[in-house]
């Protein structure tokens, strides 16, 4: 596997050659530059960084290798541990450190880890911060602290019970409402942080919980990306233990899907929909979700009186997006949950929390809720190419076909028909165009999606 460095961080494959995969010395390497980039970019004496895990079985090497280049550059460490991508971020917040890291590959199977990388708001960085540390670490420019100017560590395993606190606190949380409901609850924790800290969160809430692979070995016992083909176990779960609905979560807990209570996937997409259907009901504003995220919440924030506005793909245009514009909810329609009410990242304990009070004031099942959505369906596909085709040129080919509908450029081509969808965006790394689609009917999504595929093959003939 080829070492993917981004300005999000960096992941690849345990073990191998250095500078191929994501090797102890390319973790310390990484780590060096991010360090050295926060010195650069302070005039502290003293530096603060907040440093947590997913349970993956290469994170305790990954951490303490990752923790002591920190100290030898005279940085100190909070070390939460176990610990998930919300938590770390809610914690940087919390400690006023000036940065995070993140030791997690979020939804990619066990071989994978990888460094995420936060700044002092507890936020991913954006592409200037990211391209100077991808820089730094090019260079190797690093200075490390003498003996004397070492840095310390304090170890902090109580975060993840802080966080659960700290989203408890929300006045739209009702956790005594939740807890008359007597909701009886599957959670799939995918045997990571998430099979902690999901079942306590919803224990403090009265909710009866029923656990799947909530055991934190790193050992992910399917596919660890929320999707409905790798969801089967739990889906039969919730129908034999009569269950109100299901949860599950990837390794590092910023992605949320729920299975409802007639063993159906709610959909990754209407994670996000219902919440925000919750949270505008309560407080009326606008939304932000990406360009790829369904059309969903763009309806249910106009029945609210809000506007709605999609930014480009990635967590870091979103956020930004949602600042300029106030957004009271937003994230990406993964089942990402952003509640800028406790923090600006995805996380699904606060996705979980106001769900089950959405669902408390309600007097509906699970999935009667979800139909009582607007009902869209989505098509992902991609054509591949070879790597002499031009693959911007078929981008603005494809935009002046449709140069009298409603197109974006922000992120690749979007074009927005009436009753339909679509968004076409090229890989960074491979020579492929992704297709994604939407429309009233699966039928009619696919069907968009193949006539799509048809017009660019054509276009490249």
């Amino acid at each position: 596997m080829t070492l993917i460095k981004s300005i999000s961080g960096i992941r690849g494959t345990i073990g191998g050659k250095v500078g191929d995969n994501l090797t102890p010395v390319d973790a310390v390497k990484f780590a060096s530059a991010y360090g050295t980039w926060l010195k650069n970019v302070n005039t502290k004496e003293k530096l603060k960084v907040v440093v947590g895990r997913d349970a993956r079985i290469s994170g305790p090497m990954i951490h303490n290798l990752v923790v002591n280049t920190l100290i030898g550059l005279g940085i100190d460490v909070i070390d939460l541990g176990l610990s998930t991508t919300p938590t770390v971020e809610v914690a940087v917040s919390l400690e006023i450190a000036d940065g995070g890291i993140i030791l997690t590959a979020s939804h990619n199977p066990k071989q994978w880890n990888a460094l995420k990388l936060l700044n002092e708001k507890g936020e991913f960085l954006n592409g200037a911060e990211g391209a100077k540390i991808l820089e730094i670490a090019d260079s190797e420019a690093f200075n490390f602290s003498d003996v004397d100017s070492l840095g310390e560590i304090t170890i902090n395993d109580a975060y993840m019970d802080i966080h659960i606190d700290e989203v408890l606190k929300l006045p739209l949380v009702d956790a005594d409402a939740v807890a008359k409901r007597k909701f009886k609850v599957v959670v799939d924790g995918v045997n990571s942080s998430g099979g902690i800290v999901i079942p306590n969160l919803l224990e403090q809430m009265g909710v009866e919980v029923v656990k799947l692979y909530c055991d934190p070995n790193g050992h992910f016992p399917h596919n660890p990306e929320p999707l409905k083909e790798h969801l089967g176990d739990i889906c039969t779960l919730v129908l034999k233990e009569k269950a109100d609905f299901g949860i599950v979560v990837d390794p590092d807990v910023d992605r949320l899907a729920f299975i409802s209570n007639d063993g159906e996937m709610f959909g990754e997409e209407y994670t996000l929909v219902a919440v925000a259907d919750y949270v505008l009901s309560k407080t009326p504003g606008n939304t932000v979700s990406n360009m790829s995220s369904s059309r969903a919440l763009r309806d249910i924030t106009e029945k609210h009186k809000g506007s709605y506005l999609a930014s480009a793909v990635g967590e870091v245009n979103v956020v930004e997006l949602m600042k300029s514009t106030q957004a009271i909810i937003g994230g990406e329609g993964n089942g990402g949950i952003i509640y800028p009410e406790l923090h600006y990242g995805r996380d699904s304990l606060v996705g979980v929390a106001l769900f089950l009070t959405h669902l408390a004031n309600l007097d509906v099942t699970v999935a009667e809720l979800r139909a009582s959505y607007p009902q869209y369906y989505m098509s992902k596909n991609k054509i591949e190419l070879t790597p002499e085709i031009d693959v911007d040129a078929i981008l603005v080919a494809m935009t002046d076909k449709y140069k009298n509908e409603n197109i974006s450029t922000i992120d690749g081509v979007k074009i927005d028909f009436a009753t339909e969808w679509v968004h076409l965006r090229k890989s960074n790394t491979e020579p492929i165009i992704r297709i994604y689609t939407e429309a009233p009917t699966q039928e009619e999504a696919d069907k968009l999606a193949l006539r799509i595929i048809d017009e660019i093959k054509e276009v490249v003939n």
